[in-house]
């Protein structure tokens, strides 16, 4: 059910609900208008709201209050949309230059290393709702400067900017952010790579940035918030889940909020979203994870959240499953871990499907618990968002490499992914945890 998650357990076939299957299909735009007004586009199969946002221009949250929706995450066939700001389909992409995909790209990645966005590659490229690229594709990368593969543009002399040294336990979302910048920018400004990874003590350069803005919610008070929405956190929540329902950044939160660089949250606190419309809190009509498994019943909270981050991972397109068990098994080989042991792992966790949640909000391939994912964070040194496939993975992968190091031998280290280590220690292996063990060590002779 996730990394780490509290007993009792459930594996992907008990997770994944109803609607874990999403018809994809090209999208096509059939709109009116000129760039700069509403526009009108009729819903194909396979279309999603998050499709449809990146391809016009706009957000998910804009199209879903213009258009009164009650539930973004579904919408039909044959639908009519108001769609603000629209672009038209047929717009030629701004100039910039060609990348060859490598081994291990995603379009996340090639995106921040060239200081352009996901939706833009996709719609210069004519990419699906998956964003999927395979080594050796040639893609175009839009913009004025589209950078080269071998390393990002160099960190000459920003404008009106300033250096700044990592503290412990600094990302490069939260730093951007208190300096009122973009990751994209300090990863092109810095040589970094594509993980952003920062260490202590190592001095940034900032791009285009003024004086640091406060980390202390006191501080943050003397400046007034973006216009946006209140927001109530819930059991279970993350800024980065948060974020991706009411279309916004990370960033963004964290800036809005004062929030400190491990964006940590708790239940019952109020955030303000910026740029986000006004939504309603309360449980969707249609429950895509349910709240009971294996005689336990999770908490209204928990299960909205797993509720809502389902949608989320539907809405947004996931890799196939022998996309995501190849990159379980690239990651496992970039971070030092068997390859066999994290694709076992993946398999019995999810089965490779990165649109599986369970009742206890355990989250995509990995099936890690935001509890969980925040250590996985703080093990990569950088924020991890377990609603990525990449970061899932990386999660999850991290995790195992942790408890191995730290286990006196395996089956107590998959022990430990499945009931918890400090559980295993106090209480041994609980009977399902036998069993989880055993499967995963047969299912490691299949992939070895």
């Amino acid at each position: 059910m996730s990394a780490l998650s509290p007993r009792p357990r459930t594996v992907a076939r008990a997770a994944t609900g109803t609607g874990a299957t999403l018809a994809l299909a090209t999208v096509a735009l059939a709109a009116t208008g000129t760039a700069g007004h509403a526009a009108d586009y009729t819903v194909r199969d396979g279309d999603t709201l998050t499709s449809i946002a990146k391809r016009t221009g706009t957000t998910v949250a804009r199209i879903a209050t213009d258009n009164a929706l009650a539930d973004p995450s579904r919408v039909r066939s044959g639908q009519v949309l108001r769609v603000p700001d629209a672009a038209p389909a047929a717009a030629a992409p701004a100039a910039g230059t060609s990348y060859t995909v490598r081994s291990g790209d995603t379009v996340s990645g090639i995106a921040a290393r060239h200081g352009t966005t996901v939706a833009a590659v996709v719609a210069a490229n004519g990419l699906d709702a998956r964003a999927f690229v395979r080594a050796g594709q040639t893609l175009t990368i839009p913009g004025p400067a589209g950078g080269t593969a071998a390393a990002p543009a160099p960190a000459a002399a920003p404008a009106s900017g300033g250096t700044y040294t990592v503290q412990r336990g600094d990302t490069v979302s939260a730093v951007a952010a208190r300096h009122g910048t973009t990751v994209a920018a300090v990863v092109a400004a810095n040589g970094l790579d594509a993980r952003a990874f920062v260490r202590a003590g190592q001095t940034l350069t900032i791009p285009g940035a003024d004086a640091p803005r406060p980390a202390s919610p006191q501080a943050a008070t003397a400046q007034p918030a973006a216009a946006g929405a209140a927001y109530t956190v819930r059991s279970g929540d993350t800024v980065s889940a948060i974020a991706a329902r009411h279309g916004t950044t990370v960033q963004a939160v964290v800036a809005a909020n004062g929030l400190d660089a491990r964006a940590t949250i708790r239940a019952g606190q109020q955030l303000t979203v910026p740029g986000a419309a006004a939504a309603p809190q309360a449980a969707p009509a249609t429950q895509l994870v349910g709240n009971t498994f294996a005689g336990r019943t999770y908490s209204s909270g928990v299960v909205d959240a797993a509720n809502q981050n389902k949608r989320t991972l539907l809405a947004s397109g996931a890799p196939s499953r022998a996309d995501m068990q190849a990159k379980v098994a690239a990651t496992a080989r970039a971070m030092g871990v068997d390859p066999a042991l994290a694709q076992a792992v993946a398999h019995q966790e999810s089965g490779f499907d990165h649109t599986a949640v369970s009742p206890a909000n355990a989250i995509g391939t990995m099936q890690v618990i935001p509890s969980s994912g925040e250590w996985a964070s703080q093990l990569v040194g950088r924020q991890l968002n377990l609603l990525d496939p990449d970061d899932n993975v990386v999660a999850g992968v991290a995790i195992l490499r942790s408890l191995v190091r730290t286990s006196d031998d395996l089956p107590s280290a998959i022990a430990s992914y499945y009931q918890g280590a400090g559980s295993v220690k106090r209480n041994g292996m609980y009977a399902d945890t036998r069993r989880y063990v055993a499967n995963v060590q047969t299912l490691m002779t299949r992939f070895g």
